[in-house]
């Protein structure tokens, strides 16, 4: 079945190749790649496999026999053995990891199998995550394990189908080898299983694959491992520009600043839409480094990342980003952070002056046009662009805040709402959308202090008696969360539910009458308001999903899976194949049983008995004890 895979590595005869057969850790010098060897595993086996992905490469359907396919799946994407052609090597690059430089970094877990060429001539880089130690895998074993390569897998996946540009994921192999987890970082490590995913992508090239030539930074003293190697920065930018963005070489092939400063402004376009895109279905990644920032605009690294439930503009979904550098409300800013890091990565080679004007005239106008755009989409503003559309997304996100409403259920509900709707059905959406927003039990559990009352006390004395001694140890505006948490809590003491209900419908009644005025002036400016409606309605429900990858879906996959059993990771596969339609052939009830919770994906806090949810459901009480570092 895997015989009809045609390599063609071009990234390897384009840039330079460690020369060393040297194994373990060790520093990658003026070079971008390091050849290296999957270490074989026990007993592979695969979890899912992903349809679409794999036509990429040209892999079709097997139609004589599934379990046999699904061997050979698992014995190469296993990395146990190595596909013809394929030339298995480990790429170079530094980040700056939570805003500071961390000097090299580069594949320590994943490997470059090479670069297979689809069935309309398209190149597609492929790569094997969690096959075993590299040049760059540090103090760490270069695998990953079950619970967080499902995660990568079925999010890959789920981003494509909403639309969003992103690397792909082909397979999830598992097997019996074993390695030592501590999930929280907190003294009880366990034994998991090695799980390898196959990574697609047109190229995995990272905003930090161009930081490998930084001098010894002021800050943290490291550097790159390739200072003073502006003959490979060059030999990067030519390769990167032909190879994907060919129509800006050949439109600039005679000036090469130009030609950078295209790129550059490109790159930068691509990657506030990009952000656009995330911020308009509730996406955070986590882990916003440089050194998981893609080259070409795609989502990639799939780590702590989550889809934002309750709507909070400063959801951190990393529990390990204590900052909350990372926040959902700080992606936009973050990103320009990061556009930053890059155009000082291309100096010489692009002037700075130059990529600092192109940053400062492109990102945010790009960023707010594509934002506006979706969010139009998402509303069913397909006539008119009007000034006040900003305002009315504001206020919605706002109402939304208030009221603790899901954020994807929400948009997904708006769609019933229609200027002359029937006043009794006008009721029924009110209390749809106000079931979609968070009960007093839950707000209660949302606004628990997370500090002990001796610690924040101790924490409040010092910033007032030693505020230098303070900025070590703690920020401000953890304090300030604190306390806003604990004045939150205080007051959901004295709520009832009957008074948290009155004022939620209040607070939607008045946003959808400001709604119904603005799609009133859309009827006005057309002639046919039944046809406009009809289409209306086709764009909103094209635009806000039914179906998202919440944690609560992963983690009933990955239990089971942790089972053997790896049925409900096909089928939560399946359902993210189609996130916009309603599920056919999905058991969208609650059932009756209950099950014992265990452990999360990236881990639970605690034990809880529950029952199974429709996967449209806003999360459950006990997903709130998921924590994803």
């Amino acid at each position: 079945w895997l015989g009809a895979l045609r390599f063609d590595n071009l990234a390897l005869r384009s840039l330079p190749v460690d020369a060393s057969e040297e194994g373990g850790p060790r520093t990658v010098s003026g070079a971008c790649f390091a050849r290296v060897r999957p270490s074989p595993l026990q007993n592979p086996r695969l979890v899912a496999m992903s349809l679409p992905a794999l036509a990429l490469l040209g892999l079709e359907a097997p139609a004589a026999d599934p379990a046999e396919a699904e061997a050979e799946a698992a014995l190469f994407f296993s990395g146990n053995r190595v596909l013809a052609g394929a030339e298995p090597a480990a790429h170079c690059y530094c980040g700056h990891q939570f805003g500071s430089f961390a000097g090299q970094l580069g594949d320590g877990a994943a490997m470059y199998l090479g670069e297979v060429l689809g069935p309309r001539g398209e190149r597609w880089e492929i790569q094997l995550k969690g096959a075993g130690i590299t040049p760059f895998s540090r103090q760490a074993d270069g695998r990953k394990v079950l619970r967080s390569s499902i995660r990568e897998f079925l999010c890959s996946e789920a981003m494509f189908h909403l639309g969003i540009p992103t690397t792909r994921a082909g397979t999830c192999v598992t097997s019996d080898s074993k390695v030592v987890r501590d999930i929280f970082y907190d003294g009880n490590p366990k034994n998991e299983r090695c799980t390898v995913v196959l990574r697609i992508a047109s190229t995995f090239i990272r905003f930090g694959s161009f930081e490998i030539f930084k001098p010894p930074d002021e800050y943290t003293g490291r550097k790159g491992p390739s200072v003073n190697r502006n003959d490979i920065r060059i030999q990067m930018l030519d390769y990167v520009i032909s190879t994907f963005y060919p129509e800006i070489q050949e439109a600039y092939s005679d000036n090469t600043i130009q030609r950078n400063a295209a790129f550059f402004k490109e790159i930068t376009k691509r990657t506030a839409r990009l952000v656009a895109e995330w911020q308009c279905v509730g996406f955070c990644h986590g882990v916003l480094n440089t050194d998981n920032m893609s080259i070409v605009g795609l989502t990639i690294d799939y780590g702590p990342f989550g889809f934002m439930d309750r709507y909070d503009p400063e959801h951190v979904c990393n529990g390990s980003d204590n900052t909350g550098r990372y926040a959902y409300n700080k992606q936009p800013e973050i990103c320009k952070w990061n556009l930053g890091k890059l155009a000082e990565a291309l100096v010489p080679e692009l002037p700075l002056e130059i990529s600092q004007l192109i940053l400062e005239e492109e990102y945010d106008a790009e960023f707010e046009k594509h934002y506006l755009q979706k969010m139009r989409k998402k509303l069913g503003l397909i006539q008119l662009e009007l000034e006040e559309d900003s305002k009315l997304v504001s206020e919605l996100l706002e109402t939304m805040h208030l009221t603790a409403g899901d954020f994807t259920n929400i948009f997904y509900l708006l769609s019933s709402f229609s200027v002359d709707i029937d006043p009794s059905k006008f009721d029924d959406l009110l209390e749809e959308l106000t079931s979609q927003c968070a009960s007093v039990e839950e707000l209660k559990i949302a606004f628990k202090p997370q500090m002990d009352p001796r610690q924040l006390s101790m924490m409040l004395m010092l910033a007032q008696s030693n505020p230098q001694l303070f900025a070590l140890i703690g920020t401000k505006a953890n304090i300030n969360k604190e306390l806003e948490r604990i004045e939150q809590l205080s007051k959901l003491q004295q709520l009832t539910a009957d008074d948290l209900l009155s004022r939620n419908k209040r607070h939607w009644k008045e946003w959808l009458e400001k709604y119904g005025v603005r799609l009133q002036k859309e009827i006005e400016s057309v002639g046919n308001a039944d046809a406009w409606n009809t289409e209306r309605v086709k764009v909103m429900n094209s635009n806000n999903p039914k179906y998202i990858l919440r944690n609560y879906i992963a983690q009933n996959a990955i239990e089971a899976a942790e089972n053997g059993d790896f049925s409900e990771v096909r089928n939560v596969l399946k359902l993210l194949e189609h996130p916009f339609q309603e599920a056919d052939g999905f058991q969208e009830v609650k059932e009756d049983e209950e099950e014992e919770g265990a452990t999360a994906t990236a881990a639970v806090c605690s034990q809880e008995t529950r029952s199974k949810q429709p996967y449209c459901s806003k999360p459950p009480l006990w997903a709130s004890e998921l924590c994803v570092t």
